[in-house]
């Protein structure tokens, strides 16, 4: 098994990511270290009837019953098996679930401003790229986990209907900035959000374009609080992270007084005093949004 105890998972703010990177049909992926429990070797995969195509079927680990996602069929290859094959287990959204994969090769530390973001052919609210890191000879994509999940389970992630639990709210006028890498995400948020009142959102896919239109704001001499009542982030995006957006935000003069919120699937109570290092003003797991709704109740200016 591949050891994963990194001092990355002390550290925040740093705007750095380690990637262990595994390859599907000779070609190379990369997954966030922190969504990774365990590396493991194939176990036996017992098969669920009539479960969705990507599901392989469910293997028991330590007295958990865990599903398995196989990626050669997620990313449209035929399924095979190979003596290099590996199980990365994962933990994310609150719910463990482990990949089939090919091989898993090594971890690499990256800062996010060495990974690009999706464009062109491979950008969109379809693709399962989230980002592009360039290696050597190599190119790693960075893949969507939570877009993969939300295909196989939709009920796995953000919906109007849970919104609607919280009753009939009123429409109002505070503007929202919402840093977002995910297309499938921002959609959902736009939809769950509207649904709870909140119609002036402002979206950006990384939080450096969130930064630069804050400080853009505070440099044309307009009083932050004015024009923008609310920070929502998630954590990993290509060029600037959730954390080191956050600890910007709060080191600044200008723009410290915003309140922010981070809204990812890497909220653990393990990994909670990252946000509570760099000063947000809550942490919310996804896919939580009615959690979310009544954290921004509390902290929207």
């Amino acid at each position: 098994m591949m050891s994963l105890e990194h001092d990355i998972l002390l550290e925040s703010g740093t705007n750095e990511v380690e990637i262990v990177e595994f390859s599907v049909a000779q070609n190379h992926y990369g997954i966030n270290v922190i969504k990774v429990k365990e590396i493991i070797m194939p176990a036996a995969v017992t098969t669920i009837p009539h479960a969705h195509p990507n599901i392989e079927g469910i293997i028991q680990l330590r007295g958990e019953i865990l599903p398995v996602v196989n990626l050669r069929k997620v990313l449209g290859h035929p399924p095979e098996t190979g003596e290099d094959d590996k199980f990365i287990v994962t933990e994310f959204n609150q719910q463990k679930i482990v990949f089939h994969v090919d091989n898993v090769s090594k971890i690499h530390r990256f800062s996010w401003d060495q990974i690009e973001k999706p464009s062109g052919m491979y950008a969109g609210t379809d693709t399962q790229v989230i980002g592009v890191v360039k290696k050597e000879d190599t190119m790693i994509l960075l893949l969507d986990f939570e877009k993969m999940i939300a295909e196989i389970n939709p009920e796995a992630t953000i919906r109007v209907e849970e919104v609607k639990k919280l009753g009939k709210r009123e429409r109002n006028n505070k503007r929202i900035v919402i840093a977002e890498d995910s297309g499938l995400l921002r959609e959902l948020l736009r939809d769950t959000l509207l649904e709870a009142g909140y119609e002036q959102i402002a979206f950006f896919e990384d939080g450096k374009d969130a930064y630069e239109y804050l400080s853009g704001i505070a440099e044309s001499g307009k009083e932050i609080k004015d024009e923008v009542q609310l920070v929502i982030t998630d954590i990993e995006m290509p060029q600037m992270d959730g954390h080191h957006l956050t600890k910007k935000i709060k080191e600044d003069p200008a723009l410290k007084v915003l309140p922010v919120i981070i809204f990812s699937s890497l909220i653990t109570d393990a990994l909670r005093h990252k946000g509570e290092m760099v000063g947000a003003d809550a942490q919310i797991s996804k896919p939580e949004i009615n959690q979310l709704i009544l954290a921004m109740d509390e902290k929207v200016l």
